[in-house]
């Protein structure tokens, strides 16, 4: 039986604080999705990495793993970064499927849901 996963993944950041939104939409994902098991990964700076992460979830026995860019746009990490590390953890990781969606900044829902904050500040 297939177990799904996911991991949301960031650039990182020396300042640990710039950590604290990921963590809290890591635990509202918990909360609110408590039979799929989710991790963070950053890309620098900060543990753990996009392989440590899937690690963690393969030694869970995760067997699916979607891996979520925390990013507002394509730019060049993703667009060139990005694909080597997912590339090499899939031949680290042969038994397991990883996929990647786009960068979360370009879903239209994200967008509108900024537009909906920046309303609340008029």
């Amino acid at each position: 039986m297939d177990m799904k996963a996911l991991i949301l993944f960031g650039h990182g950041a020396r300042d640990s604080r710039w950590r604290e939104p990921f963590d809290r939409l890591a635990g509202l994902w918990k909360t609110q999705h408590p039979n799929v098991r989710v991790e963070l990964a950053f890309l620098e700076l900060m543990k753990p990495s996009l392989e440590e992460a899937i690690t963690l979830l393969a030694d869970d026995g995760a067997t699916d793993v979607v891996v979520v860019p925390v990013f507002f746009g394509q730019g060049g990490h993703l667009r060139n970064d990005f694909p080597v590390l997912l590339s090499d953890c899939q031949e680290k990781f042969p038994g397991m499927a990883l996929s990647a969606t786009p960068a979360v900044g370009e879903d239209e829902a994200v967008l509108q849901a900024i537009i909906e904050f920046s309303a609340r500040a008029l």
